[in-house]
């Protein structure tokens, strides 16, 4: 029998899983609609020597699982995630919970431990992730809450400390300032003690104020390339500017990242993204940003959430059954925060 068909009868709440399965959203299928996931009876994951095995309190969806699920920017499948049809079929990548058991080679972690990070599919149960994914949970966040942090906030300390190289009162312009990545930017960039400025649309003007930024932009009123201000570090979320309208903003020794855009190319995503890829071993100020989650930044950050420094924005929590219900609410545009999955 397929490992992603579902082996018992459902009830009111979805699938009733047997002993030694669990829930899980998965998809053998890419398509742009959530009609490709689905909730279903699954094996438990095995895990290997450096992996620890995850209950699953809480996930957060975020924009990568719309494009894994559609398979799109094409890119994508040929890097790996699989060509035809998706490698892995559980959906999810941020995980909040509670150790169950570790691999052989695991030492910093015991069953029992409560933990946040990312992994391969986090939509469900249970989940195997590699221990250097994985930090503490804060201990002044909630589950749902630390579910909310990893992803974005990892690209956002990436975006303004490895790739801006952000410094104390420098001028910072956080372009899509309203989106996951962009809430934890504006907070992350004022903890380094910079001038903040968000832009975002009419509708989130108050949201982007309230986590600190000391001036909002709303793109629908003003272009924000023509106001003449000048800046130290941008960061690119959001929005259709050529990078030559970007760079007249940009001050001299000054740094572009773009961390990527939803309007952007089928083949290889965002176009401010995929021209700063190809011209930035020829351009000095351009930074384009590949993320990558690791146990030292998420414990970083712990460090700025205990302090009061960071605190996640959540809009709407949703049941694990509703995954996609989550997903096409992201995807829509309309979120005011994170989209948290109880579990």
């Amino acid at each position: 029998m397929n490992s992603i068909e579902q082996r018992t009868t459902t009830d009111s709440d979805g699938i009733r899983p047997a002993e030694g399965t669990m829930r899980a959203i998965v998809q053998d299928q890419y398509g742009q609609t959530v009609d490709v996931l689905r909730l279903a009876e699954i094996d438990r994951p095995k895990i290997g020597d450096d992996d620890v095995l995850i209950r699953v309190h809480a996930a957060s969806v975020h924009i990568g699982d719309w494009h894994v699920m559609a398979g799109l920017p094409y890119l994508l499948r040929v890097v790996g995630f699989g060509f035809r049809a998706p490698k892995a079929p559980v959906r999810g990548m941020d995980v909040a919970g509670t150790v169950e058991a570790v691999g052989k080679a695991v030492t910093q972690f015991q069953a029992g431990d409560e933990v946040f990070g990312t992994c391969a599919g986090s939509f469900a149960e249970q989940a195997a992730a590699r221990v250097d994914t994985l930090a503490r949970k804060p201990t002044n966040l909630t589950f749902e809450q630390a579910a909310a942090v990893p992803t974005s906030a990892v690209a956002a300390l990436q975006a303004l400390r490895n790739a801006g190289g952000i410094k104390p009162h420098d001028q910072v312009l956080i372009i899509g300032a309203s989106g996951g990545v962009g809430l934890f930017a504006v907070q992350i960039a004022k903890s380094f003690d910079a001038e903040v400025t968000g832009v975002c649309s009419t509708a989130k003007v108050d949201l982007v104020r309230s986590v600190g930024a000391d001036h909002v932009l709303d793109y629908a009123k003003k272009d924000f390339t023509q106001s003449g201000q000048r800046y130290d570090l941008i960061l690119v979320m959001g929005g259709n500017h050529s990078l030559s309208q970007l760079k007249r903003i940009l001050r001299p020794g000054g740094t572009l990242v773009p961390v990527g855009t939803e309007a952007g190319n089928r083949w290889v995503g965002g176009k401010a993204w995929i021209q700063a890829m190809l011209l930035s071993r020829l351009v000095r100020h351009l930074r384009p940003l590949a993320s990558e989650p690791n146990q030292a930044d998420l414990q970083f950050l712990t460090e700025l959430i205990e302090a009061g420094k960071i605190t996640p924005v959540i809009d709407k929590t949703y049941p694990l059954s509703e995954v996609p219900d989550a997903i096409r609410y992201l995807h829509d545009g309309n979120a005011r925060g994170k989209i948290v999955i109880t579990v």
